[in-house]
């Protein structure tokens, strides 16, 4: 709420917003899609606005504060950013300084590691897998809880939906939650039955405080000697180190005379040589013919099926202001991964053990495949870039769309209601119910995993599969007699995928209308009253760079957003989080393009 009723200008002076912020306009759901470099002042749009028009600052501004930033706030992006403003906080404080006995050297080189969505997701991975793990979940579901209006009929569903989730794992007796808090809540069937709204409230609020002070006081320093250990065996991370051993060195270290410097104005990038109509669609459907023929030009060349269990890639990012390597091409799957890879047969590849297959089961079989496709061979050059002959469908990158959309406060899903379109809101809703249940049955690693499985997939059956919804549904009977059979389990089923792919069907028309909308609002703030062009597509080599870099872009914040949001597996800790730590630079793009960096 604090941020909600912040000005933009203000809010965009802090890096880390920046940061968090970058990460979320760049998911592939919406239409336009810019980024703010900090340390030059500069937006950059994309789609571009033709060259003749001069776009003012204070009306993208305003586009952003009524078109975007109410999105920002309901996404568990947003979530992270508060938590992270509070470690960082407390990284600050007299108290942490007094408590651990850390000078301001120690410090500055913390907040580096944790700042940014990079750092957050560096952070979770650190405590995957332990008590710091659970304490963040229930941090984060509490902040969400609190923050949300039971009385609200629109706000009452979600609501709900967090409290059974609480209960089905923070709240269930032998929790670290419980244990650490058992002398705030006394005990746990007493918390369950509180019936007063503000006394439930003021019990989860100091629950909630009790969990952050354990990860400021037990966890970050924990994650400070795992980083400093982590730096020192990584050649990028050495100007770091070099710089934090600089500040040790100096009982008051001063900054540099430069930091204290003005913020550089604010302006938008002009474009050059832009004509055509103003349609992200097409836009996006130029994009991703880039990356569903590089994706089918690698795959071609596999002799067999392969899949890597820990890596679960969605589509694409990073920007202009970098040039790529001709052999330094990345992978870029067809659809936004899931955890799903471990589903069949592990590293060897997917197969359903057994009985002979049916035909229905051979094409569920081609669904899966095509569906957990991850990482492409990152050998491409220039010449094997592909080019944008095939015309590309909605269809095609919807999937990838809704898995953005999930992560960015539910845009699309808004758009249905103010449509009055209940049926397809619904629809919507199973969608990312089934999406939600992917990685919490498909990792049996992942904490309260026994529990969430079952919890969600009722609360499926439930909504949507009881004898009274499931005729008002118009997806074959057949997919939704056997979504219940295995969901009601909490099972997997792989007709999850084949569900998903009919609704993308009856939701393709609609997320086209969406992005029109989304394209006038923009242009009512931008350019109102003009009839705008769209970017024309440069030379064809430009043209194919350009949309790599789009789309890899992209990719990293969709990747970003999905391990903080819970859809994708945390990546276990490895080499590319020092290296992408010392590449990370809030002010020059920070999270989402520190990966380009590395491809340099």
């Amino acid at each position: 709420a604090s941020i909600a009723s912040m000005d933009m200008r203000l809010l965009l002076q802090d890096d880390v917003f920046v940061d968090f912020f970058n990460t979320f306009l760049n998911l592939p759901v919406f239409g336009q899609t810019p980024i703010y470099i900090s340390g030059m002042g500069r937006w950059y749009l994309w789609p571009e606005l033709p060259s003749h028009l001069d776009p003012s600052t204070a009306a993208l501004l305003a586009w952003l504060e009524k078109h975007r930033l109410p999105h920002f706030c309901k996404s568990s992006l947003c979530l992270h950013l508060v938590l992270c403003q509070k470690l960082l906080g407390f990284i600050r404080s007299g108290e942490a300084a007094e408590l651990l006995n850390w000078q301001s050297a120690d410090q500055w080189l913390l907040e580096r590691c944790i700042s940014g969505s990079h750092g957050m997701q560096h952070f979770r991975a650190f405590v995957q897998g332990t008590a710091g793990e659970e304490l963040i979940d229930f941090w984060l579901i509490t902040e969400r809880l609190l923050g949300l209006n039971e009385s609200d009929g629109s706000q009452r569903d979600l609501f709900l939906s967090l409290v059974h989730r609480l209960r089905a794992t923070h709240l269930r007796e032998g929790s670290s939650v419980i244990t650490l808090c058992t002398t705030i809540v006394g005990s746990l069937p007493k918390a369950k039955h509180i019936q007063s709204i503000s006394t439930r409230r003021e019990i989860l609020s100091k629950m909630q405080e009790q969990a952050l002070f354990m990860i400021q006081s037990y966890w970050l320093p924990k994650f400070f000697m795992h980083c400093k250990m982590g730096m020192e065996e990584e050649e990028s991370c050495q100007p770091l180190l070099q710089e934090y051993q600089e500040r040790l060195s100096q009982a008051s270290w001063q900054e540099p005379p430069g930091l204290s410097e003005p913020f550089p104005t604010m302006h938008i990038k002009r474009s050059q040589g832009v004509s055509g109509p103003y349609c992200s669609l097409k836009a996006k459907a130029q994009i991703w013919a880039l990356v569903k023929e590089g994706r089918d030009t690698q795959e071609s060349k596999m002799a067999t099926f392969q899949v890597k269990p820990e890596r679960h890639p969605g589509p694409a990012g990073s920007a202009e202001e970098f040039c790529l390597d001709k052999d330094a091409l990345g992978s870029i799957p067809q659809q936004s991964g899931h955890p799903a890879n471990t589903a069949f047969g592990g590293k060897r590849g997917v197969t359903f053990p057994g009985r002979p297959q049916s035909s229905a089961e051979q094409n569920l079989e081609n669904l899966c495949k095509e569906k957990i496709f991850s990482d492409l061979l990152p050998s491409a050059s220039l010449a094997q870039l592909p080019s944008l002959k095939k015309p590309v469908k909605t269809l095609d990158f919807l999937p990838w769309a809704l898995s953005a959309e999930a992560c960015a406060g539910r845009p699309f899903r808004d758009f249905l209601q103010c449509q009055n379109r209940s049926m397809e809101t619904h629809l919507l809703d199973l969608w990312h119910d089934l999406e939600e249940f992917l990685p919490v049955v498909l990792d049996s690693s992942r904490e309260n995993s026994f529990f969430l499985r079952h919890l969600i997939g009722e609360k499926i059956c439930k909504t949507y599969l009881e004898e009274d919804s499931i005729e008002k549904l118009p997806l074959e009977t057949r997919t939704l007699v056997s979504l219940w059979n295995r969901l009601i389990c909490g099972e997997f089923s792989p007709w999850i995928f084949r569900a998903q792919k009919e609704i993308c069907k009856l939701l393709c028309c609609l997320y086209e209308e969406f992005l029109a909308d989304d394209d006038r609002m923009f242009l009512q703030f931008m350019a109102p009253g003009s009839d705008v062009p769209m970017p024309k597509v440069p030379g064809h080599a430009a043209g194919r760079w350009e949309h790599f870099h789009l789309s890899q872009r992209m990719n990293q914040s969709l990747k970003l957003s999905q391990a903080l949001h819970g859809t994708r597996s945390l990546e276990g800790i490895s080499s590319k989080h020092w290296q992408l730590l010392g590449a990370r630079d809030l002010q020059k793009g920070g999270s989402v393009q520190a990966e380009m960096k590395l491809l340099l």
